[in-house]
């Protein structure tokens, strides 16, 4: 039998573009031609649909892409598209067609079909030359020229049958899956009518608050994910943040209609989506039930701790996944902007790189995983964390936002080779901080020595640098002056850091902790002059970096100040840290006194200058002056 496209089959897609149900498609036969592999991974497959007169520019989802791969959809090949969708492309009169399903009704063909205008006057297309003997189950159009397969009415009929009796006993969810049709994400757009998704809550932010002009209001975000594997950000404010935030669960898979898409916020988008969702009160989120196993898990980016150092205040969140070395009691911070206590824990994990980091846990995850982690920090566990922020604390840390996901030993190959590495090896080798000793070079840390380099008579001539929002610069300097009668550090509980006061009797009591404790230690909060070539200027330094640029901790230094003879080993200890050049990296914010805005310099690393590293600088600086001339 001679297999042929479907007369006119792009016009009737085009008259049709989004059938209501999979009844209602009619029969479509097109050619494949200019079928090409695009994306990073290979994994989207373009072609243009063609019925021998028009073409149509046309995309399969990423679950088809082992046909075309495998060899049974090939270029000038034919199929049978079984249920599709038309989108518009922003700005542009073209459309593109998204085929959901289809089936190969022929391997490639000898050539193109194109068509042709027969005697009659009436157009016709020619597939190849047909055989003398034709089945009489053989359709043959006279007023075409178009050889066609018929269709089976009394199986179509018997199967709409079957499904309407099939769907009077279904739950909810099951009917919907079967009378709307489901689009995958990819398909979606803002242009775009009514549309059904099946997806997988892959994470899960917790309900916040704001205050604007408008009033008061609450707003919470999810990340969805179908079963291609394609991620987008649903966010729901007021009513329905109220409505949805129980009825979405982690890790649940969802049907979700009459929501809204526009184009996403790349300063707040946490997904690979040109796109985000928008859900209000008026949205149909119905449980898919027993159909999880269809969506594939929350997906993980993992970042290895030796390769933070690009990250740092950056926009871009990262994943990591670690061993977990340390778990810290639960603290409480007060919240500057609203002056609320929140909880806090901070977590160390290692990997494959021997490098640890810092991760704070906040809110319920400080509280009910944090306090898991420590129940089982013993057995060392795995964690994978998802959607961090990398910041310059103390070098390099790491800290979970609202949609932050936490799992403890995942079921991931990655988790499985980290436990066999660990269990081999990593237990008994020695492990340094990813802030110890950072290098300037680009992989490790430059972001934190060499980047954004000023002078500081960049920062002290624009007072107004730091208003609303910190800015962070790096400079090269000297410390000039470190003034000796100035309090120079403070008295800080052991667990928590922070600052205690002595308690009645004996001992002294930390607040963070709720708790007396027998001893303390000190800890640095020094203002130092630092001078370079163009001016000069005041940094506060706190313990680490300040330790750094004395060379000794608060409580050695302390010792000497308390020492009595002629010699004085404080004065001399504070002039031997004058006069050696630094790296630092620092913020710049504006603070208030007595009604009064001033500027305030923080370091936030410092590290000796690699004079060959320095040299390496110095020449590119002068590189690029030279090619601006």
């Amino acid at each position: 039998m001679a297999k042929s496209v479907t007369a006119d089959a792009i016009s009737t897609i085009l008259a049709n573009p989004s059938p209501e149900s999979f009844s209602d498609v009619p029969e479509i036969v097109v050619q494949v031609v200019d079928l090409k592999a695009t994306g990073t991974a290979g994994n989207r497959i373009m072609f243009s649909a063609s019925d021998g007169k028009r073409k149509l520019r046309a995309i399969l989802p990423a679950s088809m892409s082992s046909e075309v791969m495998s060899g049974k959809i090939q270029n000038l090949g034919l199929i049978r598209i079984l249920d599709y969708t038309l989108n518009d492309i922003p700005n542009k009169p073209d459309k593109y067609l998204i085929v959901t399903k289809c089936e190969v009704v022929s391997p490639a063909l000898e050539s193109e079909i194109i068509s042709e205008v027969k005697s009659e006057g009436t157009t016709g297309i020619i597939l190849k030359p047909k055989q003398e003997t034709e089945s009489k189950s053989e359709v043959k159009s006279q007023a075409t020229g178009i050889v066609l397969k018929p269709k089976q009415e009394i199986v179509a009929k018997s199967a709409a049958q079957i499904v309407h009796e099939q769907r009077e006993n279904m739950a909810p969810a099951a009917r919907m899956s079967m009378t709307r049709r489901v689009f995958p994400l990819v398909s979606l757009n803002p242009y775009q009518g009514n549309w059904t998704i099946k997806v997988r809550v892959t994470s899960k932010g917790n309900m916040r608050t704001y205050k604007n002009a408008r009033g008061e209001g609450c707003v919470f975000n999810i990340e969805l994910t179908d079963e291609d594997g394609t991620q987008i950000q649903a966010t729901m404010f007021n009513e329905a943040a109220k409505k949805f935030f129980d009825r979405f669960q982690l890790g649940k898979v969802y049907y979700i209609s009459k929501g809204s898409l526009k184009l996403a916020n790349k300063q707040f988008k946490t997904v690979k989506n040109d796109y985000e969702m928008t859900l209000n009160e008026n949205s149909v989120v119905e449980e898919a039930g027993n159909e999880e196993i269809f969506v594939p898990e929350t997906k993980f980016n993992f970042v290895q701790i030796d390769e933070l150092g690009p990250y740092v205040n950056a926009k871009e969140l990262v994943d990591i996944i670690g061993v977990v070395q340390n778990v810290s009691p639960t603290m409480s911070i007060r919240r500057k902007s609203d002056n609320e206590s929140i909880p806090k824990r901070d977590i160390i994990i290692a990997d494959e790189t021997k490098k640890t980091v810092v991760v704070s846990l906040w809110n319920e995850l400080a509280t009910n995983m944090g306090q898991e982690l420590l129940d089982t920090a013993s057995s060392s566990p795995i964690v994978a964390i998802k959607s961090l922020k990398v910041g310059d604390f103390q070098g390099i840390s790491l800290s979970t936002i609202s949609r932050s996901t936490v799992v403890v030993n995942p079921d991931i190959p990655e988790a499985k080779k980290l436990r066999s590495w660990y269990d081999a090896e990593g237990k008994d080798s020695s492990m340094a901080s990813v802030s110890a000793g950072m290098s300037p070079s680009t992989k490790s840390g430059s972001r934190s020595m060499y980047s954004d380099r000023v002078s500081l008579s960049h920062i002290t001539k624009n007072p107004s640098l730091g208003d609303g929002k910190p800015v962070f610069f790096s400079i090269r300097g000297y410390i000039s002056f470190i003034k000796p009668d100035q309090t120079m550090w403070y008295r800080a509980c052991k667990t928590c850091n922070k600052k205690v006061t002595e308690a009645l009797g004996s001992g002294y009591w930390c607040e963070g902790c709720q708790k007396n404790e027998d001893e303390c230690n000190l800890r640095y909060i020094m203002v130092v002059r630092v001078s370079d070539a163009s001016d000069e200027g005041y940094l506060s330094a706190f313990n680490e970096e300040a330790e750094k640029i004395v060379g000794c901790s608060a409580d050695e230094l302390d010792k000497l100040k308390s020492q009595i003879g002629e010699e004085n080993s404080f004065q001399t200890k504070l002039k031997e840290a004058t006069w050696n050049p630094h790296l630092f990296r620092i913020s710049v914010a504006q603070t208030e006194y007595n009604s009064e805005k001033r500027q305030r310099i923080t370091v936030r690393a410092v590290a000796p200058v690699d004079f060959a590293a320095e040299s390496r600088f110095l020449l590119e600086e002068i590189s690029k002056m030279r090619v601006s001339k």
